[in-house]
């Protein structure tokens, strides 16, 4: 017996070095650091930006180590590629400059002791006068309000089921299934409502991109909100594994589903599902009768742009680093949102007018509601070139955070501004 407790502890030591031997370094080896010589990453159209490159190893400059850099117009070809000895681990690159407002990207890779390290910059140039190259269609306002005329004919057929699973000590969790688009169609989300029975805001919190399952959220409900998380292709949570990887397999391209005809096109159950979900809400005995509000990142920043654009009830929105915006950026030597279709030159005719009715800065020229939004320019899958297309495109009262150094992601503190603004409008102390 004494000899298996011995034999227990030294897997158990053993499994404890072997996990410690796997668990990720917080900080790398090698840094390179590239830095703006405009603190803001903003210049005038046709000012030069400088950028300084720094190695560091150990948090020390690297001596004479090369570097390989190129650059150029954001997410394009680059138009200079090149390399450069840092004598002292510290060197300069000018990356020119532009006379039309939009970005431009720089990257830096360093070899050392066989192994590559990279970085990379964006320049932004007249941010704030970038202009959308996406066409309005005449009859956008009342091809959506057809659609959702049609799509209010089909029963909501609300299925609600607790989650005490789910749910925490001052949160109810319930799924829940509406019915959507087509007799028989649903989605799915988590519904988290605050337990005290009071008059609350509602929100609605659409996913990002990617075919998965949702789980749910209750910190919205935890801030004094009735949230609603949400998923877009009728896939129950609790869908069987296997049945779930086929859906998941017959999705993996859903943003092109249909692309040629606007009146069948993936994203318009996704759209109207938006507008069902806040149907829903806006119908649950405990809303406030006066605050509905959207909340989302990626794709769920372009279904918050959406919905405010398409459902006059929604009061607030903060969107974060919209997917699908200017989309026909590409088709126009410039970066465009996500999913790129069009970087391919994937451009035929029937595609891009239908992108039209779906691209969402023609959704953001409609909002007339205050918004909060947020975009980093290191941001390759949403380029800023495209989320700021999008942003300049309100007219309504709106504020920006923009953090350069980030990419596809946001600063807690950035969470925490919307947060505490989301609250502030909707009068939660």
């Amino acid at each position: 017996m004494k000899l298996l407790s011995y034999f227990s502890l030294f897997l158990g030591l053993l499994t404890i070095s072997l996990r410690a031997q796997n668990t990720p370094a917080p900080i790398k080896l090698v840094n390179i650091v590239l830095t703006a010589n405009h603190p803001d990453w903003n210049y005038r159209l046709n000012e030069a930006a400088t950028i300084k490159v720094s190695v560091l190893k150990h948090g020390s400059p690297v001596e004479n180590v090369e570097i390989e850099y190129q650059y150029g117009p954001e997410q394009l070809t680059p138009e200079k590629k090149g390399t450069l000895k840092l004598e002292n681990g510290v060197g300069e690159i000018n990356i020119g400059t532009m006379n039309t407002p939009g970005f431009r990207q720089l990257k830096v890779e360093a070899k050392i002791d066989g192994y590559v390290y990279k970085d990379e910059i964006k320049a932004g140039y007249a941010p704030f006068e970038i202009q959308p190259t996406v066409s309005m269609p005449k009859d956008f306002d009342n091809f959506w309000k057809k659609a959702i005329a049609e799509n209010n004919k089909i029963p909501l057929d609300a299925v609600v089921t607790h989650k005490p699973e789910f749910s925490t000590a001052t949160v109810d969790v319930y799924l829940v299934r509406l019915q959507n688009y087509q007799l028989g169609h649903y989605l799915y989300g988590y519904l988290s409502k605050p337990k005290d029975n009071k008059p609350h805001p509602v929100l609605l919190n659409p996913p990002g991109a990617g075919v998965k399952k949702i789980t749910p959220i209750t910190s919205f409900a935890e801030q004094g909100f009735i949230s609603l998380t949400t998923e877009i292709h009728g896939i129950s949570p609790e869908m069987d594994e296997k049945d779930f990887q086929k859906e998941r397999e017959k999705l993996k391209d859903y943003w092109a589903i249909n692309l040629d005809n606007k009146d069948n096109y993936y994203y318009k159950s996704v759209y109207l599902g938006c507008v069902r979900a806040i149907d829903f809400l806006s119908s649950l005995p405990e809303f406030d009768k006066k605050n509905v509000v959207v909340t989302g990142g990626s794709q769920g920043g372009a279904l918050t742009i959406v919905t405010a654009g398409i459902d006059k009830r929604v009061n607030y929105i903060s969107s974060f680093y919209p997917a699908l915006s200017d989309n026909s950026g590409y088709l126009n030597n410039r970066a465009g949102g996500w999913p790129a279709m069009f970087s391919d030159k994937n451009n035929s005719p029937e595609k891009i007018k239908t992108m039209e009715y779906y691209d969402i800065v023609n959704f953001a020229k409609k909002i007339t509601i205050p918004g909060f939004y947020s975009t980093g320019y290191n941001d390759n899958t949403c380029p800023p070139t495209s989320t700021l297309s999008a942003f300049n495109s309100v007219k309504a009262p709106k504020e920006i955070v923009i953090t350069p150094i980030s990419a596809h992601w946001r600063f807690k503190e950035t969470d925490d501004k919307s947060m505490k603004w989301l609250k502030e409008k909707c009068g939660i102390e």
